[in-house]
């Protein structure tokens, strides 16, 4: 409940009265002036990075809270896959209590252990996936244990200590920046203008000059206790649903169930919220529609009518061009590592 409360707070401070948000000003200044050196540091080499022999693509963002990389991470390596890739997935494992890191990433693992999205990816992409706080060792371990010949880090662009080939940003299309101010005062990790030295920026939603918009299709929901069991939407639209979302922006997902045709009662959680059976006990028989992120935590202690809504990415093929020319320039020797994307494109 604090926590929710505090979310609440931080983003109409964040998203809201800009006003209010000049109090913490003192202490995001001095926050961007770290990163900054920070980014300088790893750009000169006064800080070490590591190169791990084969290509890295990070997705990450400029914004603390959820974007929606994850279902693009997803999508590329589906798509890596058919351009005759062997890709791998390095990520945080935000919330997994793991005494040894790196940990690999099953189907079947605990979210206690390795938290929620890993295991998303793990069982949407069938890679090989692997977390941890330090991304360079988890990537390490990819190329020592797996046969991958490319890696996708879920998150990371300001980890600067693992040198990345391809910078995608993800940028949601409806908070954008926020009130445009580094922490606390608002949602940025760094200033503004990092999105506009990365090589390819996506947004959730409508893109802006330069961008390539990115949407999210739902198309049924999967049993939590029957996984092979699934039902379209139609199956729910008689009468209301419960709508369950512990995500960045859990707006993105009641707005998609809504766009299908369903009336929802929104039950929005903080992100990576650690569940329990009595959050979900709404006093009532009607479907609990919950994401999949969600789903991973709540499989032990699932109900019958407790569902969760598979999302899949859909982009341009223009944003598939670009890739495929930023991997080629790559083969063919014609760009270094970056290290920190201080310098633009």
């Amino acid at each position: 409940m604090l926590r929710q409360r505090l979310e609440r707070v931080l983003t109409v401070l964040w998203y809201g009265k800009r006003r209010i948000a000049m109090v913490l000003m003192p202490f995001a200044l001095l926050y961007r002036g770290i990163m900054k050196i920070r980014r300088v540091a790893y750009e000169r080499q006064w800080l070490r990075t590591y190169r791990v022999g084969i290509p890295v693509i990070v997705v990450g963002n400029v914004t603390v809270g959820g974007t929606g990389k994850t279902p693009l991470v997803i999508w590329l390596t589906g798509y890596l896959k058919s351009l005759g890739y062997r890709p791998g997935v390095i990520a945080r494992g935000y919330g997994g209590k793991a005494r040894r890191w790196p940990q690999q990433v099953r189907a079947d693992s605990d979210p206690r252990t390795v938290g929620d999205e890993a295991i998303v990816i793990a069982r949407r992409t069938r890679c090989p996936v692997t977390v941890g706080p330090e991304r360079r060792l988890s990537a390490a371990a990819l190329v020592e244990h797996a046969d991958c010949d490319i890696i996708i880090s879920d998150d990371g662009l300001q980890h600067y200590a693992l040198e990345r080939d391809i910078e995608i940003a993800v940028i949601d299309g409806v908070r954008r920046f926020g009130n445009g101010y580094c922490l606390p005062a608002g949602p940025l990790r760094e200033t503004a203008d990092r999105a506009r030295k990365v090589d390819i920026v996506v947004t959730n939603g409508i893109a802006g000059r330069g961008e390539f918009s990115m949407k999210y299709v739902a198309t049924h929901a999967v049993s939590l206790l029957q996984p092979a069991r699934a039902a379209g939407f139609g199956t729910f639209a008689a009468g209301s649903v419960h709508a369950v979302a512990g995500i960045g922006n859990p707006e993105h997902f009641f707005a998609s169930l809504r766009a299908n045709g369903l009336t929802i009662i929104p039950h929005p959680f903080p992100d990576h919220h650690v569940f329990s059976a009595d959050d979900l006990a709404f006093g009532d028989a009607l479907p609990v529609l919950m994401t999949e992120k969600d789903a991973v935590k709540c499989e032990p202690f699932a109900a019958a009518h407790w569902w969760a809504v598979p999302i899949t990415a859909e982009l341009p093929e223009l944003f598939a061009t670009r890739l495929e020319i930023l991997l080629a320039r790559g083969k063919n020797g014609q760009a270094t590592a970056r290290i920190t994307g201080l310098s633009g494109h």
